[in-house]
């Protein structure tokens, strides 16, 4: 009975961390969207809210870690390792954030989760210039799969930003380039991360390289303005959020699986794109943009199935344990997970 239970209650904490991390994750994309619309926060800069979220995971980190030390942080970066490896991931990470941030300003949220659905595509054709993958016929058609689907959703679309188009390409470009770099230098150099741990590190290198853009492109706007005056509660709460969600996603980590995180993705993707409709008044639904995302997204698990059979069968067959890097389709957040916390 007691083991019952146990497992009850076990189950039932996965659960929620599964949850949370659904609703955060979600309720984050809406944050940011209601912030920079000029319709309702009207905070119209983009850089300078992606630089105030990596400033206070930055501080934030620091004091967890170094201050109150109530996380620790996993050792081994050595200032070569930071510099090959942590700055390359960083600057794409920021790059990630910029764009699909500024997407918001010309995009529905609803267009744009349906524009990410193509980021295997692009992560599939950079690691095979890359030498890191290897083009098949089962590969072929799960890209044909999901770019169709995403064909057919922009057609759906009522009113189409080319704008907005291509800066949320461009993250999603962004976002495929970070994890290729991952690949490359830091799996194969068997660095064992936490995601608490990635945000200590990559947080300050994604602020500095935004603070450049931030000078020369928001910063005239924000002067031009008139005198700073924003709200800073509703912006300490948005950066309140994105840590949370960082930490939302180390929790769900610790207890789940890969498929499970992926799983979770997949269910958060389609309640973001159905709210929205509910929440914004520039969400417009077609009946073809649905069929085209659905169509994307069942690209998208076949893909995510391909490559944990891929993962599985190369653990098995070299029997290595060494660090293994789990991604996400999260719009904010990087892991690099050891075996033990993926489990």
């Amino acid at each position: 009975m007691d083991q019952w239970m146990k497992k009850f209650k076990d189950s039932g904490v996965t659960y929620a961390y599964l949850i949370l991390y659904i609703a955060i994750s979600s309720g984050q994309i809406f944050f940011n969207k209601w912030v920079l619309s000029s319709k309702e926060i009207n905070f119209p800069y983009p850089v300078a809210l992606t630089l105030l979220h990596m400033i206070f995971s930055s501080v934030l980190c620091f004091i967890l870690t170094k201050v109150l030390k109530i996380i620790k942080i996993e050792e081994g970066v050595t200032p070569e390792i930071y510099a090959t490896s942590i700055i390359p991931i960083g600057a794409m990470f920021a790059m990630t954030l910029w764009l699909g941030n500024s997407a918001y300003l010309y995009i529905s949220v609803a267009f744009a989760q349906m524009l990410k659905a193509v980021m295997p595509v692009a992560v599939f054709i950079l690691g095979a210039a890359a030498g890191l993958e290897v083009l098949s016929c089962r590969m072929f058609l799960i890209m044909s799969v999901i770019s169709f689907g995403v064909i057919v959703a922009s057609y759906g679309e009522v009113t189409v930003s080319w704008v907005g188009v291509v800066y949320q390409m461009g993250g999603v470009v962004g976002e495929a380039l970070r994890l290729i770099f991952m690949e490359i230098f830091v799996k194969r150099k068997g660095i064992r991360l936490n995601s608490i741990s990635v945000m200590y590190y990559v947080s300050p290198c994604s602020a500095f390289c935004l603070f450049i853009p931030w000078l020369f492109l928001d910063k005239p706007k924000m002067d031009s303005a008139g005198p700073w005056n924003f709200p800073p509660l509703i912006l300490f709460l948005n950066c309140i959020c994105t840590f949370v969600l960082n930490l939302s996603v180390f929790l769900v980590i610790s207890r789940t699986s890969a498929l499970t995180i992926r799983v979770a993705g997949v269910v958060r993707d389609w309640v973001v794109v159905l709210l929205s409709a509910a929440l914004f008044s520039d969400t417009k639904l077609t009946f073809i943009n649905l069929v085209g995302y659905g169509i994307a997204i069942a690209g998208v698990v076949a893909y995510n199935n391909h490559k944990l059979k891929k993962e599985a069968s190369g653990i098995n067959t070299s029997g290595n344990t060494n660090s293994r890097i789990e991604v996400t389709s999260n719009d904010s957040h990087v892991q690099l997970v050891p075996p033990n916390e993926a489990r």
